[in-house]
């Protein structure tokens, strides 16, 4: 079955405990939110102390992207604040290998991801050390933005990879996914669809997201 990670990106940051609430109550598997560092992407958004206080609100995992430049340095930080998994880019800068070690060594998954210009092929040497893989199809950044075909075949590569050599590899995909987007990346062979505006703007978040779940090739187990 497909698992869908809500963005909070797109929630309502006055009241962001009841937005929480508000995913998991409809079915949310993971909580996805994005860290953004105005240097490695333009904008801003949130750090360890937000993370650490919504934190206390939810048990659901949170899936927390690393949109900043060189991560190893707050990767200690996320992790304390209450992070499941953490998923750095491979054009962030630093060893990425030694910052995947040391997400694992703190007791959180790690993840790798790319930019959608970036070939798929520069994620190999690290898909030995992930539990996840992000497939962005939109430039990180921004909310909002359409998605980009050339993500579904990075996924087809993905899932080759992942059958031939660690069935448990999360992959995962964030930007432009809605109801017909998300049904492709799931037949090519996404496990966990991330989603903002069209999961946050749909008029009921639980059927949506019971939709979406039963996406993919092994929907019906």
């Amino acid at each position: 079955m497909t698992k869908v990670a809500p963005s909070l990106l797109s929630a309502d940051f006055s009241m962001l405990g009841d937005e929480i609430r508000k995913i998991e109550s409809a079915g949310a598997d993971w909580a996805h939110l994005d860290v953004m560092d105005g240097r490695f992407v333009p904008n801003i958004t949130i750090g360890p102390p937000v993370i650490e206080s919504i934190r206390k609100v939810t048990k659901l995992p949170f899936d927390v992207h690393l949109m900043i430049e060189k991560p190893a340095r707050y990767v200690d930080a996320f992790a304390k604040s209450g992070a499941d998994m953490l998923t750095v880019h491979v054009e962030a800068g630093g060893n990425v290998k030694e910052t995947l070690k040391r997400i694992r060594d703190l007791g959180v998954k790690p993840g790798i991801t790319l930019n959608p210009g970036t070939p798929v092929k520069k994620l190999n040497p690290f898909l030995d050390m992930v539990d996840l893989v992000l497939v962005m199809t939109v430039q990180p950044g921004f909310g909002g933005q359409s998605f980009q075909e050339t993500g579904l075949s990075k996924m087809r590569y993905l899932r080759e990879y992942a059958d031939a050599h660690n069935p448990r590899l999360e992959i995962s995909v964030d930007g432009g996914i809605n109801r017909e987007t998300g049904k492709r990346c799931a037949d090519a062979g996404a496990t966990v669809l991330a989603a903002g505006s069209s999961l946050f703007g749909s008029k009921d978040m639980k059927e949506e997201i019971s939709l979406w779940k039963k996406y993919g090739p092994n929907a019906a187990e």
